[in-house]
Formats: structure tokens, sequence, C-alpha cells
């Protein structure tokens, strides 16, 4: 049978520049009374690691300040509509606004994305293994829109410890036909579904998947693997 068990922490309090993320995730993890087995994915949003990492900065709530932060978080500004942006980052990803938050953090204030989230989920992982000795994946996530389709889903913006693409090109499926171009999304594919247990209004940044296959597990990164390069984009 394959089945998930997912489930988020509860009772973490206010993150900010400094604050020790992974002794938060395992007091949080402790206090629930859950322990990490092996294989165990941890999802971590990126709103906390930007705030623990120092990445909250001063906002005005003027339009003008709003765009100048988006500018200086993007390499690109490829669509305009009114106050909306569809900004290129340094990251690669293509995205609203830079993606600048400006919920869930004290008036005055907005939070950039991570400088580097890949790098984020390796320390975080590698943190884990020599706390409590668990080799777990880590995803660090946000949310984005997605082109052609109505509503937002959690997609993952850094991974450790986790293969980010499943590749089936030359399996076969179930009728013996050879796949030519099927490659999954996996670390997406978690992302979304621990979004499903990570309220956004409840203080709930930390999530456990457990039950996935061994073969999912290795190396890679989102940034080399995930983000599709210009050049094989049919839009840009």
């Amino acid at each position: 049978m394959n089945q998930l068990l997912l489930f988020a922490l509860d009772g973490v309090g206010e993150i900010t520049a400094g604050d020790d993320l992974v002794g938060a995730f395992l007091d949080a993890l402790d206090a629930g009374a859950h322990e990490l087995a092996h294989h165990d994915v941890v999802v971590v949003t990126s709103k906390v690691v930007s705030k623990s990492e120092g990445r909250v900065v001063a906002f005005d709530g003027t339009a003008e300040h709003r765009e100048r932060l988006i500018v200086q978080e993007s390499t690109r500004i490829l669509r305009r509509r009114g106050p909306l942006r569809i900004t290129e980052t340094p990251h690669g990803f293509v995205n609203a606004n830079a993606g600048i938050d400006h919920s869930n953090t004290a008036e005055g204030t907005a939070v950039l994305l991570p400088k580097d989230p890949d790098r984020s989920a390796r320390r975080f992982r590698a943190e884990i293994a020599r706390r409590r000795g668990v080799e777990v994946g880590v995803i660090v996530t946000d949310t984005f829109g997605r082109t052609w389709r109505n509503g937002v889903v959690d997609v993952a913006l850094g991974c450790a410890g986790l293969r980010p693409i499943l590749d089936l090109r030359g399996t076969v499926d179930a009728l013996g036909r050879t796949l030519e171009v099927t490659e999954v999304a996996l670390v997406d594919e978690v992302a979304a579904a621990a979004n499903l247990v990570l309220a956004k209004d409840a203080g709930t940044p930390f999530a456990v998947v457990r039950g996935l296959s061994e073969r999912y597990f290795g190396e890679g990164s989102v940034g080399e693997h995930v983000v599709r390069a210009a050049h094989g984009d049919l839009f840009r």
C-alpha cells in the first residue's frame, strides 16, 4: 500500500534575524512528542528561512517603495499590469513581484526571498543530522501562482537530500509503452502536499512528510534541476 503521513508542528513562535531555526523546529517536534525517522522530509516555509537569515526590510507602504524593492530583487521585469509585476529573480524564479511578501510580518516591513534557498536547505539538513543523527530530506517552500491556471500552490524554492526531479523517461507505463518525456517535479509535489497542513494563519512554518519511497532520496537542487533555463522556455 502506498501512503503518506503529513503533519504540521504547532507552537512555533515568531522567528527573527539570527534565530536558531533548526532549534525552533526541533523544539516544536519535541513539544508535539514527535520523533524524526530516516527518510522523513522536513518542509520549511521560505518566510521563516528569510526571517532567520535577516531578509526582512523596512517598507513604508507606498507604491514607489514597493516598486523599488521589486526592481532591487529582480533581474528582469517580464510583464506589468497595474500594481502587478511578473518578474525573474536572481534565482531564476519567474513569479509575482519578485516574491516579496507583506503578510505575517511586522507593520512597516516586507520579507524578501532567501538569497540561496538550496544552500539554506542543505544547512538545515546538515544541522538535523548533527543534532539528531537522522538523515532527512529538506524542502524550502513558497506560494506561487501558475501560468494559465487560477489559484496558487506551494512549490519548492530549495531542497537537500531529495531528488528534485523524478526522471521517468525510458521506463514503461502500465501498458508497456515507453515514456519519452515524463519528468515529475517531485519536490514541488511534496511542497504542494505539505501546504495542505500548513495553515497560513496559524503560525505553522514546519511540516513533516513521511512515507516517500527511498528511491526519491538523493542529491540535487532546485536551482540546477527544477528551474527551467531561458533557452528551454518557449515564452521567454
